[in-house]
C-alpha cells in the first residue's frame, strides 16, 4: 500500500519501511554430512514479519572440507517455514585436501505476518566424506516489509 501525499503516516508503517537484516553462524561441524538431508547445527532465525507478504533475500556461504576422497559433492540448501527454497548451493572436492565454500542467494514473499523459521541444511550425494565447518557457514537474511 502506497503512502498518499498528506497522509498521516503511523509508527507501525514507519517501522516497516526500513529493510531488517538479519544474521546467524553455525555452532557445531557436520563431520560428516550425512547423505540424508541434515538442518546445520545453530544455523536457524526465527524472525517475526509485522505484515503479511513481506519480501525476503537470504545469502548463505556453506564452507566444506573434504575429509577422505570418496563423495561426489555436498549441497546446501535453505528451508524457509518447512519448505525447501527453490536452489542449492553445491560444492566439489575430490582431493583429501580441499577445501572451500559455495554460497548461494535465495528470494521469496511470506505470505503470513507471523513467525518465520529460515534454517541452513546440507547433504552429500554418496559416502561420508565431507564435512561442514560451521564456523566458516553464515546465513544472512534480509526482510523488507510493505506499509
Amino acid at each position: 500500500m502506497p503512502i498518499l501525499a498528506g497522509q498521516k503516516v503511523s509508527a507501525g508503517q514507519l517501522n516497516r519501511l526500513q529493510p531488517v537484516p538479519y544474521e546467524v553462524t553455525g555452532t557445531s561441524n557436520l563431520n560428516p554430512i550425512p547423505v540424508a538431508e541434515t538442518d546445520v547445527p545453530g544455523a536457524l532465525l526465527s524472525i517475526t514479519t509485522l505484515a503479511a507478504n513481506a519480501f525476503f533475500v537470504a545469502t548463505a556461504v556453506f564452507a566444506f572440507d573434504t575429509i577422505s576422497a570418496g563423495s561426489t559433492f555436498a549441497e546446501g540448501r535453505l528451508r524457509v517455514d518447512g519448505v525447501n527454497a527453490s536452489g542449492a548451493a553445491r560444492w566439489s572436492g575430490p582431493a583429501t585436501t580441499d577445501f572451500g565454500s559455495a554460497a548461494q542467494q535465495w528470494s521469496g514473499t511470506l505470505a503470513a505476518a507471523g513467525s518465520h523459521a529460515f534454517q541452513l541444511r546440507a547433504a552429500v550425494n554418496s559416502g561420508s566424506d565431507i564435512q561442514l565447518l560451521a564456523a566458516y557457514t553464515k546465513l544472512q537474511v534480509t526482510i523488507y516489509e510493505v506499509p
